[in-house]
This record gives structure tokens, C-alpha cells and sequence, in this order.
């Protein structure tokens, strides 16, 4: 097995060399050992002419463009209103594509959906638009040789969430204290190096490929904290904004744009940015205007407003509902969203005060202001009511608003799950945020928050974890938390297993040696548990934020615990956690519905892994594993050690089986990971030992 590292990663990529990530060309061998017909027209369609072109090239397949006659193919790849395919196999397949597919509607596929099936020796991928026609295309790419299997029945695939969006922390200006890229472990920025932009087309053209390839479908460029050259991108700096929607457009990917709640101040000269000020409201119109005349298919703005020292419409009297209201006005006209980030809280907070409660914050700012957005805002909400730590209870506002339109964030780059220095696959912890239902079994789910009525939800987006890093993500087994945000994002019932195996199948392609099935185990092996992994040598049972101050790496235990930006674990020599109870703690339970209102209040009823999240409990406290809190967190560090120990080693067992730049690069994260879960279990086993003089039931060494 062996992930091609060298040579370029399509044919767009001059001299520039980088790791292909799971588009390597061999995952394009059964597409392009074969005849395909590609009908129909559009930039889209040209892109899946030029790839499956490519593959034939490379594997000596034979491509034709919608001749108009019968041709021999084994591929179809059509646009049904392109009217009659010239094969009679999938022309019968086209004309079969009605209500009776799988059951749904009227036979429309919509924008980004298609058919697949195979019909009398045929494979064949039906879409009504050609974005439905990439995406159809890189589906056959991910099954294979099964995409050719006479078994394959008849079924549509539409996205599930209509919005799959990646915001990128990068800076056009290296900022002094987070550089080129706010919380990113991938090297520099792929789109702004040193102040302007980097004109790197053919790596931003392939970084569109992997998009589409997962199913994202819009990215923001810049930062969310947007500081003064940044804001610039609006107005003078605007052209750099359109050059890179230019190179991403013929992949489906639409650009967003964060933008300075204070641009009328900073860019326009005028004395206020209040949003109910008619001039400030013209501003904003002629901006927009001019805009969308660079960008005709502009997808819209990102905003963070009153949140961590950002400009907000606090500074004039106004609400959320009226700093948002102003750009959606402006963004109507266009088609336009603006996504408005719920993430606002006091980060001047005193330690002495126990009513103040972080987690309280987004639902005591936003909730009271449901119905009041208008159409096309879109409130985006952390999937957690803290800040993306690696366990934490759903966010009560994602069951708060139900007349305004949600996004749930992720955070794919690994801020707080060891920044693509540990393993940590993210798949299935996003999974069970977007499975949960907060109003119970019968209410609906996360997705179906995300996904709104009629599909004008607000939709899935992810902090991004790519970099200009030779292997995009830094950590190669990165990777995987990219393509499975973008997996989710198109089906949140995806089996997180399941998209692991893709991923793998992908990437880990075959080559003479090496035993396909011995890499496969080992990945299985090392990443489908990483995040409990992580969890387990990290801050235990839910309480969270036990990092270095800063750069949030690495432990220390009482780094934020005395300063303005929060209170995590209030650990004293009877007991840990933070108690959000309504009995006797911040009122923070009362923010969910039943039946999670009461499941969190009850220390009995909560779940183990978030009990010192929602109660503080003397250390004898007994777990429902039968473990008191005390005991659990020796095991579960000194467990977490061994895992990675185990993951190091397996990943030894495959040098030779998989490229040896890739295998390095590997195992040198690893080592650092395997550094740090000792560090972590020293300092957080020690910690505790010494608040609460209990031993370690097992006598092992507690320094």
C-alpha cells in the first residue's frame, strides 16, 4: 500500500508538489480504465470532463462529450435536460428516473442530487444540474469496482443539509500573536501569505477537488476575528476574493467573507456602524452591491460581533436580531446569507463570582430573540455550549430557537484534541452531536436542526484544519476529520466506521507490497477509538479547559481556573466540578428541555462522561461504571497512555506497507503524542492525588 506523496496532484499543479490527499490518481483507476460518455454542458460538466478525461488519459479509458450517436460506454455521467442520451441502456435509465426511485417525491434530484445505478451493463449518473453531476461522479470514484457491479440498484443520493460549509481562521497579515492562520497546525495559509495573496492556483484548484470530492460545497477565506487589513477584503482588496472563487467555482465551492461589524467606521468614514442609522444601512447596500458584481455567486458574510473584544450593535443600544437584520437587508437583494455567530460571552469574568457561568451565555443572549431574524439569517451556533472541548454536553440554543434558522460549528481543526500533533478522529464524536435529540425520542435531531423545515436550515460548517503543510492537515491521519466533516455534512447518518473506510480506501491505495487488509486493520485500530482515547489522558468526565493558557496545548490544570475567561473545574480537597444545577448551581440545566433538564440536573440520572460538567461531587462520588470520580481518573490516564503506546506500535508494524515519507511523518506524531499523554497523566494524576489524598486503589506511581 502506499499514498503517492511526490509528483503533482493533478495536472493544473506546475511545479508545486504536495500529498494528494485521498484523491490520489490510482483511486481514479476504475473510473479510467473505461469508456464513458459525459453528456451534457456547464462549467460543472466541463470539470467532470477534464477529471474523468485525465483518468482515461492516465489509465486507457476512452471519453466522449455528448456525441450524437450510440457509443459503447460502460460510464454514463448525463444531465437529464440535456435530452436524449445516445446509449440505449441509459437513456432507459433516464427516462426511469421518476417517483418510483427510492421512493421520494416527484423524481426532481434537485441542484446537487443525482441517480446511480447500473442498467443493463451500464453504470449510469443522472443528474437535473451539474453540480448533481460532479458530485455523482466522485461517488462512482469512492465505490470503485463496485461502482461497475451488475448488483448495483437504482437509488438517489441528495445532500441532506443544503449548506457544508468550512470557515478558515487565516489572516491576509501575519498577526502577532496567532500568526498567518488563528488555530491552525497545518503550516501558512492557502489562500494570503505575508500580506497579500498567494495566487497558488493549481493548489487551490485541488484543495476545490477534495472539496467537492467529500461534498462542501462554500468556504470563508479569512478569519472571523477580522483585523484591519482583513476588513479591507470588502472593499479595495476585493479582487483577491473574487480571483480565489474564480479558481474554486468549477468545483461547486462558493466563497463567504468574514466581515467587521465596525466596516462603516473603518472602510467607509463614517462616525457610527449603528445598524439602525439609514446611512449605515446605504453603506452596507452599496458594499454588498458592488460585491456581488466582482462575485455574482458570492455566498455571503460571517460575522462575530460583541464576542472577545469584537465591535458589535451593543455599542449602540441594539440587539443581536438589529446587527443582523442590517446585513441581511443588504444581502436580500443577491441571495445572500449572513451567518451571525452565537458564540458571545463575558471574558472579563471575576473567578470569585460563581453565578457567572460561560455555558449559560449563547441561550441567555439569543434565545429571547427567536422570530425576530429575518429570512436569510442564519445563526451560527457551537455544537457545544463552551468552546469545543473535546466532551461537552449539546448546546441548548440548537433546541432554543426553533423560528430562526441554526448552523451547528464544528471545530475540525484540533484546538483542544491535541492540534494535529495527536490522533483524533473526530467522526464519531460528531456523529453522536448531530444523532442527539434534545426534546427526546420523539423530537428530532441535531441534523434535523441544521437541516430546518424544507431544507432551509442553516446547515453543517467547520473550523478548517488545512494549511499549505506538504500533507495538507499536518498529521496525515488528519485527514480523515476534513473528509468526514464533509460526509457528515452531506449525511449525518453516515456510520462514522463506514466513512473511515472510505477514507481509506481513497487514500491507502495498493501497490506489489504490502497487504491491503493488515493497513486497514491498523487504521481501524488506531483511529476508530482516538477521541476517547484523547479524552481518557486529558480533562476527565466532561469538566474541560485543563490547557496551557494561549495556545492550548499540552496540561495545566489551573491555567484558566483564575482568570477572566472562565471557571472549569473549582477542584478544592472534597471535590471537582462545576455546579449548573437549578437546586443549587448557576440555573444552567434549566436552559434544556425535558427530558435533558432533568437527566443533567440529577446527579443519579447524568451521564458519567459529563457528570463534572453539570456537578461538583466529592471525590468517593461513585460513577455508574461502579469507579469512584477519584479512581476513574487514575485508570482512564494511565489507560489513555497505553492506548497510544498501542497505537505507536501498531503503526511500526507497517513500515514498508504504506510510503515511507508518510510513515515518518506518522510515527514522529506519534512519538509527541505518546510525550504528551505521559505529561498529561503525570500532571493530572498528581493534581488530584494531592487535592484529594486518596491513593490509587491499584498502587501504581503517582508522583
Amino acid at each position: 500500500m502506499s499514498v503517492p506523496v511526490t509528483g503533482r496532484a493533478s495536472a493544473h499543479a506546475g511545479k508545486s508538489i504536495w500529498h494528494a490527499a485521498w484523491l490520489p490518481p490510482a483511486a481514479f483507476r476504475e473510473l479510467g480504465s473505461r469508456p464513458v460518455l459525459v453528456h451534457g454542458e456547464g462549467l460543472l460538466v466541463d470539470t467532470v470532463l477534464d477529471e474523468v478525461s485525465r483518468a482515461c488519459a492516465r489509465y486507457g479509458g476512452r471519453v466522449w462529450h455528448g456525441p450524437p450517436w450510440q457509443v459503447d460506454a460502460d460510464l454514463v455521467l448525463a444531465l437529464r435536460e440535456a435530452g436524449r442520451v445516445p446509449n440505449v441502456a441509459a437513456e432507459s435509465a433516464r427516462l426511469g428516473a421518476t417517483p418510483a426511485v427510492n421512493g421520494a417525491g416527484d423524481g426532481a434530484l434537485g441542484d446537487e442530487g443525482y441517480l446511480l445505478a447500473r442498467v443493463d451493463g451500464v453504470t449510469v449518473v443522472l443528474a437535473d444540474a451539474p453540480a448533481g453531476l460532479l458530485y455523482g461522479m466522485f461517488h462512482v470514484v469512492r465505490l470503485g469496482a463496485a461502482a461497475f457491479d451488475d448488483e448495483l440498484p437504482a437509488r438517489r443520493h441528495r445532500p441532506a443539509l443544503d449548506r457544508r460549509i468550512l470557515d478558515h481562521w487565516d489572516n491576509v497579515d501575519i498577526h502577532p500573536v496567532s500568526g498567518q492562520i488563528e488555530r491552525g497546525y497545518a503550516g501558512g495559509s492557502l489562500f494570503w501569505r505575508d500580506g497579500a495573496a498567494r495566487h497558488d492556483h493549481a493548489r487551490l484548484r485541488d484543495y476545490g477537488r477534495l472539496l467537492a470530492a467529500c461534498g462542501v460545497n462554500a468556504i470563508t477565506v479569512n478569519n472571523v476575528n477580522v483585523h484591519d487589513t482583513e476588513a479591507r477584503l470588502l472593499t479595495d482588496r476585493l479582487g483577491d476574493v473574487a480571483e480565489t472563487a474564480q479558481v474554486l467555482r468549477p468545483y461547486g465551492v462558493r466563497v463567504h467573507l468574514s466581515v467587521s461589524f465596525a466596516a462603516p467606521v473603518v472602510l467607509g468614514g463614517l462616525p457610527t456602524a449603528d445598524p439602525l442609522d439609514d446611512r449605515v444601512r446605504a453603506w452596507w447596500a452599496a458594499a454588498t452591491r458592488r460585491v456581488y458584481q466582482r462575485i455574482p455567486d458570492f455566498g455571503g458574510y460571517l460575522v462575530k460581533a460583541d464576542s472577545e473584544g469584537r465591535p458589535g450593535p451593543f455599542a449602540y443600544g441594539r440587539d443581536h436580531a438589529d446587527g443582523a437584520n442590517l446585513l441581511a437587508e443588504a444581502l436580500a437583494p443577491h441571495g445572500g446569507v449572513v451567518r451571525w455567530r452565537a458564540f458571545v460571552y463575558d471574558h472579563r469574568q471575576d473567578w470569585r463570582d460563581r453565578s457567572t457561568d460561560r455555558a449559560r451565555a449563547a441561550h441567555d443572549h439569543f434565545a429571547p430573540l427567536d422570530g425576530r431574524f429575518d429570512d436569510n439569517v442564519i445563526l451560527q451556533v457551537k455544537f457545544g455550549p463552551i468552546d469545543f472541548q473535546p466532551r461537552e454536553p449539546v448546546s441548548p440554543v440548537l433546541a432554543a430557537m426553533p423560528a430562526t434558522r441554526l448552523a451547528v460549528e464544528l471545530q475540525a481543526t484540533q484546538e483542544y484534541t491535541g492540534q494535529q500533533r495527536h490522533v483524533c478522529y473526530l467522526g464519531p464524536w460528531w456523529s453522536e452531536v448531530l444523532r442527539f435529540r434534545p426534546r427526546g425520542e420523539a423530537g428530532g435531531t441535531i441534523a434535523d436542526v441544521a437541516a430546518g423545515r424544507a431544507g432551509a436550515g442553516g446547515g453543517l460548517v467547520a473550523v478548517a484544519n488545512v494549511g499549505d503543510d506538504p500533507f495538507w492537515t499536518a498529521h496525515p491521519l488528519a485527514q480523515a476529520n476534513l473528509y468526514a466533516f464533509g460526509r457528515l455534512a452531506w449525511d449525518p447518518l453516515l456510520v462514522p466506521g463506514a466513512i473511515l473506510d472510505e477514507w481509506i480506501d481513497l487514500t491507502w491505495l495498493p501497490v506489489a507490497t504490502g497487504d491491503p487488509e493488515t493497513v486497514r486493520r491498523t487504521m481501524h485500530a488506531i483511529m476508530d477509538d482516538s477521541w476517547r482515547t484523547y479524552e481518557r489522558y486529558t480533562a476527565p468526565l466532561g469538566v474541560g479547559f485543563m490547557v496551557r493558557p494561549g495556545h492550548h496545548y499540552g496540561p495545566d490544570v489551573d491555567g484558566y481556573e483564575y482568570t477572566p475567561w472562565g471557571t472549569y473545574h473549582f477542584a478544592d480537597r472534597d471535590g471537582v466540578g462545576v455546579d449548573r444545577t437549578r437546586a443549587t448551581g448557576t440555573g444552567f440545566t434549566g436552559q434544556y428541555p425535558p427530558p435533558w433538564s432533568e437527566v443533567y440536573e440529577s446527579r443519579e440520572r447524568c451521564p458519567d462522561e459529563l457528570l463534572l460538567f453539570f456537578h461538583h461531587v466529592p471525590y468517593r462520588h461513585v460513577l455508574h461504571s461502579g469507579r469512584t470520580v477519584i479512581q476513574h481518573i487514575y485508570d482512564t490516564h494511565f489507560a489513555g497512555v497505553e492506548e497510544v503506546a498501542a497505537m505507536r506500535e501498531r503503526w511500526r508494524l507497517v513500515a514498508g506497507a504504506v510510503d515511507p515519507a508518510v510513515h515518518d511523518r506518522v510515527a514522529e506524531r506519534l512519538d509527541e503524542q505518546f510525550r504528551s499523554a505521559v505529561e498529561w497523566r503525570d500532571q493530572i494524576n498528581t493534581y488530584f492525588f494531592r487535592k484529594s489524598g486518596v491513593p490509587d486503589a491499584h498502587g501504581r506511581r503517582i508522583h
